[in-house]
Parts: structure tokens; sequence; C-alpha cells
């Protein structure tokens, strides 16, 4: 027989009188009439081409051929009925699910070491699985589910839901006794000044580009990395100044080392938002982590 002409319900109507061995307590199990569960057996008794229940004393009794379906018709429904359960909840203390990230390198030092803390607390068997995309891919990636959640500035990213978790505002990273800052108060560093300056960048952060480049001040960048990971030891060791985020800057500047020159910045300010596909919103894994990752992070601002 073609498959396509099976009725599943009539799968569910097979499984309940096999395992009952009586039509009658079969149909109370299912919430049917007795007529309407005999109906269905009659159906699929045609469909198979086989009787699959003989009257016997106080019930029925299965043929050869229901006792070799029985087994792969009750496999199927408990697989379904397990999928569907656990479509409707998410055990974060058991569950050993991989969550998918778009991060910058930024971004993971930002936001990986106190979600991984808060995961060891609560459910110790999630993984965190972060990488990088182009932002004009992280839309259909979160769509398709290659993507849980991304987070980040990321104002080319569109029709997706998201929330702001953090304002930040970009400043600029000098050594501590830089000529820049030596005689000055580092929040009265102006634009002029900020000119004598030379800079360090990272290529995949486009917007410090940006910043440098509506000042007029590509002349002055001697060097762009690949990662971010070496800009901190290259400014604490050279009179390069790199464009970056207050609330990391505030990190390293507080072991020491470091200065922050504040000038007023063209694209200054900016959000860092928490991403996730409109798809997937029902999702209750998707809905732990997005209430984790907003209770964690939503609202933290740096130092003013």
């Amino acid at each position: 027989m073609n498959i396509n002409e099976l009725d599943m319900n009539l799968l569910r109507v097979f499984d309940a009188v096999y395992r009952a061995r009586n039509v009658s307590r079969a149909a109370e199990s299912l919430g049917l009439s007795q007529p309407a569960t005999s109906q269905a057996l009659t159906r699929l008794r045609l469909l198979l081409k086989d009787a699959l229940f003989m009257r016997a004393r106080g019930g029925v009794l299965p043929t050869p051929k229901a006792d070799l379906l029985a087994q792969a018709v009750r496999l199927a429904i408990s697989t379904v009925e397990a999928a569907l359960n656990e479509a409707d909840r998410f055990d974060a203390a058991t569950s050993r699910k991989t969550f998918r990230f778009h991060l910058s390198d930024i971004g993971e030092a930002r936001f990986l070491p106190p979600l991984l803390a808060r995961l060891q607390q609560l459910a110790p068997g999630l993984r965190v699985h972060s990488f990088p995309l182009p932002h004009d891919d992280i839309a259909a990636a979160l769509d398709r589910g290659q993507l849980d959640f991304a987070i980040g500035f990321l104002p080319a990213v569109r029709d997706t839901r998201s929330v702001v978790l953090l304002r930040d505002r970009y400043i600029v990273l000098v050594r501590d006794g830089h000529p820049a800052v030596a005689r000055k108060k580092l929040r009265a560093v102006g634009l002029n000044e900020l000119a004598r300056l030379r800079f360090v960048a990272v290529s995949s952060h486009s917007e410090t580009l940006r910043i440098l480049h509506l000042l007029r001040l590509e002349d002055r960048l001697m060097l762009t990395a690949s990662h971010f990971l070496a800009l901190p030891a290259i400014v604490r060791n050279t009179d390069l100044g790199v464009v970056m985020p207050l609330e990391i800057a505030q990190g390293f500047a507080a072991g020491g080392g470091y200065a922050i020159i504040e000038p007023r910045l063209p694209l200054r300010d900016f959000g860092v938002s928490l991403h996730w596909s409109q798809r997937y919103e029902g999702d209750p894994a998707q809905i732990w982590m997005r209430s984790l990752l907003i209770e964690l992070f939503k609202g933290t601002q740096p130092v003013r």
C-alpha cells in the first residue's frame, strides 16, 4: 500500500486495540465511541488487506501480521509523542543542547565569561558555540536555525526580533603617559589634538574604521589587525591609539597602564542588541536562554 493513503489516527486505534485486546476498552482509552473505533479498525483492515484481530473470549487476539506491525507502530507513536512533549518543555538542568551565537571577538570577551559562569550553576550540560558571520548573513542564519542568537552592534541586521541589552560609546584607548594626555585632562582632548595621534584598528570592526574615515584620519592608521586580542599589548607598548567601546576599555584601564581619551567622536553612541528569529520565538529552549541573557546583560552600562 502507499503510505499516503494511511490516516495516522488509524494507527492510534490499532495500537490501543492491540494493547487492550478489547475494542470497548480501547475506545474508552481513546475517548471514542465503540462504533467509531470499530469503523476505524475496519478501514485499516481494508487498507492492509488483513483481519488484524480475531474474536476471542473477552476480546480479540492479533493476527501474525498485527504482531509484526505492532512494534513498529508503537515505536512511531512513542517517537512522535516524545517530540511533541519535548517541543512543549525545556529542562535546562538536564539538557545537553548546544546554543549557537554570532559574537565578535570583543563580544566573546564581554558576554561569554558571565554567561558560562551562570550556565555552570544552572545548566551544566548546555554547550555554547560562538562564531562570527558576515552581518548580511545573520538574519538568514537565524531563520534557518544555523544560529540561535546574535549579539552585537548590528545595524545591518534587519527582519529579526531584537532587544537592546546595553548602551555604550566609542572612546580612544592609549597607553598611560602618552604625550597626548600627559599634561591634559583626559576628557579635554579635542578632535584637533586627536588628529595628531596615530592609530591601530581591527578590520572586522567596521564602525571604528568608519569613525576614522569620518574624521579623515585614514592616513593616521598605521596598523590594521585581523583580531582584537593583540591590540591592548600594542597600545601599551607604542604611541598608537585604538578606537574601541568604553566598557571594554575600562576593563583594561582598571589593571593599569592605559588611559582613556573621550573626544566627541562621530557615531560615538551605540547600542548592543540581542537578535533572534521570529520563527523560533516560541521555542522553549530559546525562551529560556533569551530570558537568561536579558537577566544577565540588559541595562548594564559603562561608568559615565
